[in-house]
């Protein structure tokens, strides 16, 4: 998706991958015994990635992330270090054309597993949707007409990545990896099923939670600093007007300020959510200028000391409670 494209060089990822698979070929040339623990060796891109590995994993898995906490993904650039680390494991779980500087590592890393979570579910174009809706305010209290602009463009958006947002998408996602984990290590399919079957539950739980928190609102608009609540909005019958787009750093143009300004008080927003990972300073200033309060609605794209919760479960409740009282649930 990245709208970004602060890659890292093709030089730098060649050198770094040329390191990792020197480093491969001096630990074993099984690549059974590849990795630097007895236990399923996986590198996990970033957090939603990571936390799938775990809860699948379980005490069978070694789980390496690639982004740090509080480390903006999109922007990730990987060390020869992390290559390294890539070329020596059993699986890689990334989500491709989210890091592109991922993608490159792992096109040309020959680690044996490699699992892209965009190819375990369906991804979807939600548009630009700093240009492409058209801000009627009855259109937006059906929460429905995203989806249809997002396809008006022919075809020229990126699709969006952050799947991970909607439950049932994210589950979807937790299965094709425990089928992934089940097939590269049969020994332990067994736990990799029970674990994934119990996540599925707690997910479904979420899915239910959301449905039932959401099902009746004052309003269906709500305002995010940057558009990674699409999933989230189409599956519950939401609407987001994102300040800066699939971008979270680019800066909205004084049109788009004095539109959403418009539509806050068209719709009844009431809150502009901003992030942990990201500047609120834009965030803030539209929410001091159409006088509306600002609160934390957080993509999980890394879990820091600042988040709402310890794990992405945790996590997405407190973004369930943030919705239900910026939208006015009843």
């Amino acid at each position: 998706m990245n709208v970004r494209r602060r890659r890292i060089s093709g030089i730098a990822v060649t050198a770094a991958t040329a390191i990792g698979l020197g480093t491969l070929s001096a630990c074993s040339s099984d690549s059974s015994a590849a990795g630097n623990t007895d236990k399923f060796d996986v590198v996990a891109s970033f957090y939603p990635m990571q936390y799938l590995a775990e809860q699948i994993g379980g005490d069978h898995v070694n789980v390496t992330p690639l982004t740090e906490p509080g480390q903006e993904p999109h922007d990730l650039e990987l060390s020869a270090k992390q290559t390294a680390q890539m070329g020596e494991a059993d699986a890689v779980l990334y989500l491709k054309s989210l890091q592109p500087a991922v993608d490159e590592a792992v096109a040309q890393s020959d680690v044996k597993t490699k699992i892209d979570a965009a190819g375990l579910t369906k991804l979807e174009d939600h548009g630009n949707v700093e240009h492409d809706h058209d801000h009627g305010g009855e259109e937006h209290a059906e929460g429905e007409h995203a989806e249809e602009d997002a396809h008006a463009e022919e075809g020229e958006h990126a699709l969006d990545p952050h799947v991970w947002l909607d439950p049932v998408k994210y589950t979807e996602i937790a299965e094709g990896v425990a089928k992934s984990f089940e097939k590269a290590d049969p020994d332990h399919a067994d736990d990799y099923r029970k674990n994934a079957d119990a996540l599925a539950k707690k997910l479904g739980g979420l899915d239910t939670a959301y449905k039932d928190g959401l099902k009746s609102t004052d309003t269906k608009v709500f305002f995010t600093n940057h558009a990674a609540f699409g999933y989230l909005a189409e599956r519950y019958g939401l609407t987001q007007e994102a300040i800066n787009g699939l971008d979270p750093e680019s800066e909205p143009s004084p049109a788009r300020i004095k539109e959403l300004q418009t539509e806050a008080k068209a719709d009844g927003v009431t809150t502009v959510f901003y992030e942990t990972l990201v500047s609120d300073k834009t965030a803030k200033t539209l929410a001091k200028d159409a006088g509306l309060k600002t609160d934390v609605l957080d993509p999980l794209e890394g879990i820091t000391d600042k988040s709402k919760g310890d794990d992405y479960l945790a996590v997405m409740e407190s973004n369930l409670k943030a919705l239900e009282t910026a939208l006015g649930a009843k």
